[in-house]
């Protein structure tokens, strides 16, 4: 099978000729760039600076002689702009770590008499910076900016600033990208603007001066305290995103495999941001148009992010039409993968789980991390509905041995089947 082929029988709850593999077609599957940079050099690949195609995470581009040594299916199409308003493009160099990285052309930043970065949004050195790294961190926090508002009479246009239809450079951009990923591996595109209530996103590192609710704390009180008004925000964001697909689909058509939908998290480590109750009556009614939409006009598979103790959201992520569910956070409550693939293996794909990336992969030791990795495939590659990735991005100082160590169990694992 190709790539390609092999995600796709997989999503389809087929079994492919092997577990399928992604790392770095997402922006919440990827692998911190000091790691990216570390593989290569345990590769003995071409030395060059890695890109950071992702700041808010210092993610590191993964270039396809990469791909081959790891055996990744996947490729991924993204946006144009970062999550700080910038365009991937002008690549320039910079230093983090102890290592030369290159970055966006607008990746401009600043450091303070702590020694912490700041990064501004659209590379705007006038404007409020948007990102905090501190000192020897290994990415950049949002600083939050919100401004007073009128808290009884809330104006609906100033959270929706951020939402339009779609500019012609970034179908463009979107076109080119599909045309050049649609190779053997699978193609995982992002389009942005379907994430309702992303708590990444709310902030809105993006804009020079966002308006409305921005602070973290003041957007959930809201979800209990103004949920008309979250609602009414949703009705326009998701008429605005359904026009965007409609014209996305004109560009790219069925070149894409998976779409990423969106990464609003529900869980925390033993419990959850919302009740059932909640998340279906205020999100669950715009998933399912999206996922209506897109079941209806496209071959496209459509991948629901969310972290933590998510169990109790599943049946209502299935109902509302998501093919696939990802990090599979095997660490938080009632998450365990033995349970996820009794009750809903048949319904739903899991992306990732893989490894735990909070304890194993990082502080494990290689024999650790074999065998971690080893059990979650024989229980989660029966009867398909699998694709290896850890659980949610593979963090700085993860030692080399233990990223290696993770990619032979899978291999060890699928040439048992062989």
């Amino acid at each position: 099978m190709t790539g390609k082929e092999r995600v796709l029988a997989a999503v389809e709850h087929r079994e492919p000729d092997r577990v399928p593999v992604d790392f770095g077609s997402t922006g919440v599957t990827g692998i911190h760039v000091s790691c990216v940079a570390a593989l290569r050099e345990y590769f003995g690949l071409e030395r060059h600076p890695v890109k950071v195609h992702e700041p808010y995470t210092l993610s590191g581009w993964i270039d396809d002689d990469l791909k081959d040594a790891l055996g990744i299916d996947t490729t991924g199409v993204f946006p144009r702009k970062t999550m700080f308003g910038f365009a991937n493009e002008g690549w320039k160099p910079w230093s983090y770590a102890g290592i030369d990285v290159l970055v966006p052309r607008d990746f401009n930043t600043t450091v303070d008499e702590n020694g912490d970065t700041f990064l501004y949004p659209e590379g705007d050195l006038a404007a409020p910076p948007s990102g905090r790294m501190p000192r020897g961190g290994f990415f950049f926090d949002t600083i939050v900016r919100q401004k007073p508002f009128d808290e009884d009479d809330p104006r609906l246009e100033d959270n929706l600033e951020e939402f339009g239809p779609i500019a012609q450079d970034d179908l463009d951009h979107l076109r080119r990208e599909a045309n050049l990923a649609a190779a053997e591996r699978c193609v995982v595109a992002t389009f942005g603007g379907m994430a309702f209530g992303d708590i990444a996103l709310v902030p809105a590192p993006f804009l020079k001066d966002p308006k409305g609710i921005r602070d973290i704390a003041e957007w959930y009180m809201s979800i209990r305290t103004r949920r008309e008004f979250i609602r009414r925000i949703f009705d326009r964001q998701c008429d605005i995103a359904l026009q965007n697909l409609e014209a996305i689909f004109r560009e790219v058509g069925n070149t894409p495999d998976v779409v990423f939908i969106c990464g609003t998290d529900f869980g925390t480590q033993g419990s959850s941001f919302c009740s059932e109750k909640t998340f279906r009556e205020l999100y669950y009614p715009y998933y399912k148009r999206l996922n209506d939409w897109i079941h209806r006009h496209t071959t496209w598979k459509t991948f629901k992010h969310s972290c933590g103790s998510v169990e109790r959201f599943i049946p209502a992520f299935i109902e509302a039409g998501f093919d696939i569910l990802n990090p599979v956070q095997c660490s938080a409550a009632h998450m365990e993968a033995e349970r996820l693939k009794e009750k809903f293996g048949a319904r739903l794909a899991f992306w990732g789980g893989g490894i735990d990336t909070q304890k194993v992969l990082p502080f494990g030791t290689p024999a650790e991390v074999r065998e971690q990795v080893l059990r979650r495939c024989e229980v989660f590659a029966k009867c398909g509905g699998f694709v290896f990735n850890s659980i949610h991005i593979v963090q700085a100082r993860t030692p080399v041995e233990n990223i290696v160590a993770m990619f032979d169990a899978v291999r060890e694992f699928n040439s048992q089947g062989a």
